[in-house]
């Protein structure tokens, strides 16, 4: 077996556990208020928005960081510094998204702007891992971390602070 080989089979048992939902971290986690992770991520320049203006958590309209993981955050800021992207988080841990385990509101997710930096960073970086049940293109950075195209944003879960 090739090492091209060995690591597409890698990235691809990656993703498949992630999309099951057998991938995670393996420490304790630890959750953020909104306050805290607004001050982290606007420290370095990320952005939100949402379609209601407002960060309430139990409203679908708006864009809230309560009880958002920290290696999450952690994991979007070092996506930014690597990438060199503007990064809009359009969607955090407000209802109304899908349940599981690694959730936006469990603290696992953010939705993301599709702007061309991010779009490209994302798809010549890191693997390509298949399709989702929902038709989301799926690439899967190094670190296991998944990145889904859905129709208007970029839905990535961070397992990991890695990008």
């Amino acid at each position: 077996m090739t090492i091209l080989t060995t690591r597409i089979l890698i990235t691809l048992l990656a993703s498949l556990m992630a999309v099951a939902g057998l991938a995670g971290p393996s420490h304790a986690v630890t959750n953020l208020t909104d306050a805290q992770a607004a001050s982290q991520l606007s420290a370095v320049g990320i952005t939100r928005v949402s379609t209601g203006g407002c960060t309430t958590r139990s409203i679908s309209t708006c864009t809230s960081y309560e009880q958002i993981n920290q290696e999450t955050v952690s994991g979007i800021k070092t996506f930014k510094s690597i990438s060199g992207c503007a990064i809009t988080i359009t969607g955090g841990t407000e209802v109304g998204h899908a349940s599981g385990t690694y959730s936006h509101y469990n603290g696992y997710k953010v939705d993301v702007s599709p702007t061309t930096c991010v779009s490209n960073y994302i798809t010549s970086h890191y693997s390509y891992s298949g399709v989702r049940g929902d038709g989301a293109t799926l690439y899967t950075a190094p670190s296991g971390n998944v990145y889904a195209r859905e129709s208007n944003h970029w839905d990535i879960t961070y397992y990991t602070c890695g990008c």
